[in-house]
């Protein structure tokens, strides 16, 4: 790729989507030994997605919220992270990595001039560090709550992404095979 781009610094984002929704997750917690804590369960049907783009070497991030999940969403999201990448410098190139969802490989996709997409293989979930991120969102904010309407579930999923600063976005996507050699 610094072939393609050499005059720029090239560098490899992760991209994902997630729902997250009133049919929340349910996690394991300390209790004491013997009780069986109980939690309520939601059942409604809202739900809310999450298009986020990582750089798991410097914690740089994008990501925007949205209803639902389309090669529109994707353009909207394509151009958050041009712009989040020429903010630091116009000789900054994206490889994006992301799976192959019928938005990322939508003829409609309007793909920046500073970012390149690659594609993962089908059904590889685990070459993609920014699962870890919607792990993690569950575990720590998002599990055994019940949100009162979809307003509540944007505020509670915005509050939750705003908690993972750089550092800590670094922490969870860090990939020891994506470590520079020194």
């Amino acid at each position: 790729m610094k072939d393609r781009h050499p005059d720029q610094t090239v560098e490899l984002w992760f991209q994902d989507e997630a729902r997250f929704g009133q049919q929340g997750t349910l996690t394991h917690v300390w209790t004491d030994t013997g009780s069986r804590p109980t939690v309520v369960k939601q059942t409604e049907y809202e739900w809310l997605y999450v298009f986020a783009a990582v750089n798991p070497l410097t914690g740089d991030s994008s990501a925007i919220l949205t209803p639902t999940v389309n090669a529109d969403y994707m353009n909207e999201h394509l151009r958050f992270i041009s712009q989040e990448v020429a903010s630091g410098g116009p000789r900054r190139h994206v490889v994006l990595v992301l799976d192959q969802a019928g938005w990322h490989v939508a003829k409609a996709l309007k793909v920046p001039p500073n970012i390149t997409l690659l594609h993962l293989p089908p059904y590889s979930p685990e070459l993609n560090p920014v699962e870890r991120l919607w792990a993690y969102l569950k575990s720590h904010y998002l599990s055994n709550r019940v949100f009162a309407d979809y307003n509540g579930l944007f505020a509670t999923v915005r509050a939750a992404w705003l908690q993972l600063d750089e550092p800590r976005r670094r922490s969870i996507t860090h990939t020891a095979w994506l470590t520079p050699a020194a």
